[in-house]
């Protein structure tokens, strides 16, 4: 019937499957691959990050307004890392069910989150020098530099434990995007799986490891540079990793735990046993 209407999805128990197959190829991949589609996909962030700044540099437009638009435009980031191909650490996480299901080894899918996310970090890093560079920042009347020295703050500012809750629904979000957008068949249907989770996580202000290996060195370019935030000396690498662990331990704890292993345990646990 779905076939009828045009609905061609794939369903949930496919996606399972696809993703767990996806997973186990991922941790093949070898390190070269790896470290350079990890690469790819910090500086895809960053430019989702970028896009997202020159909204929220805009005072015009009211916090609702200028949080979803923001949002939207903060997706681009995955669409690249979806449709163009590349690995990134937040949505590796689902990478626990094909470890989960026996698919992959504990250290083929600790070799994968480290490399990735190391790489992630380079080209996150990376992205925010060109940008920084480019003389990007100083548009609007310098509003843009001001808005991103404004996020930096707050992020190094956040308690551990805020921190690292933002960080699980962030990823929740985030995976879900993934997980639905295998569900796609064109680049279109995965476009709008990605586009409303992931504009909700950002306006909702929560945390994505990735994209904070972005904003924070940016922070500090820019006060490096000249630009002051309001609280001079926060945006260090002490705030860095302030942020960044308990970041990423609230996103490994999402993406894996509350959508990857759950997801597990409903389609492809049962395969193999009988539930009592």
């Amino acid at each position: 019937m779905s076939e009828v209407f045009g609905f061609n999805a794939y369903s949930p128990k496919e996606i399972a499957e696809r993703v767990e197959t996806v997973g186990v190829a991922k941790a093949q991949l070898s390190l070269l691959s790896m470290a350079m589609l990890g690469l790819l996909a910090g500086a895809f962030i960053g430019l989702g990050a970028l896009y997202f700044v020159l909204i929220k540099s805009d005072a015009s437009l009211g916090f609702a307004t200028s949080q979803v638009l923001a949002g939207v435009a903060f997706s681009l980031g995955l669409l690249l890392v979806v449709v163009a191909g590349a690995e990134l650490f937040t949505g590796n996480n689902l990478l626990a069910m094909a470890w989960a299901d026996g698919k992959i080894s504990t250290m083929a899918l600790l070799r994968n989150w480290l490399v990735v996310c190391c790489s992630n970090f380079i080209g996150a890093v990376g992205m925010a020098i060109l940008v920084f560079y480019s003389g990007h920042p100083d548009m609007n009347n310098g509003a843009i530099a001001e808005q991103y020295l404004k996020i930096a703050e707050a992020k190094c500012l956040l308690p551990f434990w805020t921190a690292f809750y933002r960080g699980v629904l962030c990823n929740i979000l985030v995976c879900m995007a993934i997980w639905m957008a295998f569900a796609g068949r064109s680049v279109f249907d995965k476009a709008v799986a990605i586009v409303f989770p992931i504009s909700a996580f950002v306006a909702a202000g929560f945390e994505h490891s990735i994209a904070n290996m972005y904003f924070i060195p940016m922070g500090m370019l820019l006060e490096a540079s000249g630009h002051l935030s309001i609280n001079v000396g926060v945006i260090n690498w002490t705030g860095f990793f302030k942020n960044i662990v308990p970041v990423i331990l609230g996103n490994l704890v999402g993406g894996s735990v509350f959508v990857g292993f759950v997801y597990y345990i409903i389609y492809l646990r049962p395969n193999k046993k009988n539930d009592i």
